[in-house]
């Protein structure tokens, strides 16, 4: 019986995961895994795409499909949300990344009306504006996350969470400073097929899903001041968490 796509998959993942297949070597091509395993092309296509799925491959146009170079990420929410860290003047991204390199860029910051399914978390009436802020983060040359916050805009209206850059500790700091201090923090996680757009803005490979997640942070007195919905690659994060019992 011919092989399935999944079990191709699986024989080269074995090959990657051993060392066999390094970063950046090159995996055999369709026509190959046809003559080895005797399927047709369309399996061999869905076999390799399989793996640029799970993030362990690329496809490059024109050339091939090759192993992924880029170390995953690994998200540690608990740690990246403690206080001495943005509190300390650090970004919340110290903590994932160490010393890799991060840039932000399309940074777009205006105040719009809140869309509907922000009233709610924000515990905002139907017509209030928020102050909206979008930016992709960029590691090492790829985009990893697309991130857009939601803040009710009578709060933060004329603060420096209105800037591009938020300065030292970011926008945690600067709620902080206005008397709004972030100390209590939700997500919501859920997995999906990515829309046209953020494939497009996170480069993404065919039939790569993304994480998304959404953030919501409160007050000691248990008011909603930021909601933030971030877009993740899947391929390229592992997401972790420590829960006491």
């Amino acid at each position: 019986m011919a092989a399935t796509a999944r079990q191709i998959a699986d024989r080269l993942r074995k090959r990657i995961t051993s060392g066999e297949l390094t970063p950046g070597d090159r995996l055999p091509g369709e026509p190959a895994l046809v003559r080895e395993h005797g399927v047709a092309k369309e399996t061999a296509r869905r076999a390799l795409t399989l793996l640029v799925a799970e993030g362990l491959a690329v496809r490059r146009q024109g050339s091939g499909t090759y192993v992924r170079e880029f170390r995953p990420i690994r998200r540690v929410a608990n740690r990246r949300l403690a206080r001495d860290g943005w509190g300390g003047g650090r970004s919340i991204w110290a903590a994932d990344l160490g010393e890799r390199e991060l840039s932000v860029t399309d940074v777009r910051v205006a105040e719009a009306a809140a869309p509907e399914w922000v009233l709610g978390p924000l515990a905002l009436e139907e017509g209030a504006a928020v102050l909206v802020r979008e930016r992709v983060f960029v590691v090492e040359g790829e985009p990893v996350q697309v991130a857009t916050s939601y803040l009710p805009a009578e709060l933060v209206r004329g603060s420096a969470i209105t800037r591009a850059d938020t300065g030292p500790g970011g926008v945690f700091a600067r709620l902080a400073e206005l008397g709004l201090e972030p100390v209590r923090f939700t997500e919501e996680l859920r997995a999906r097929m990515p829309g046209r757009e953020e494939s497009e803005r996170l480069r993404l490979g065919e039939a790569t899903p993304v994480v998304e997640i959404c953030r919501t942070a409160f007050t000691a007195a248990g008011r909603a001041v930021d909601l933030t919905r971030m877009v993740l690659d899947a391929g390229v994060y592992v997401l972790e968490y420590h829960l006491d019992g």
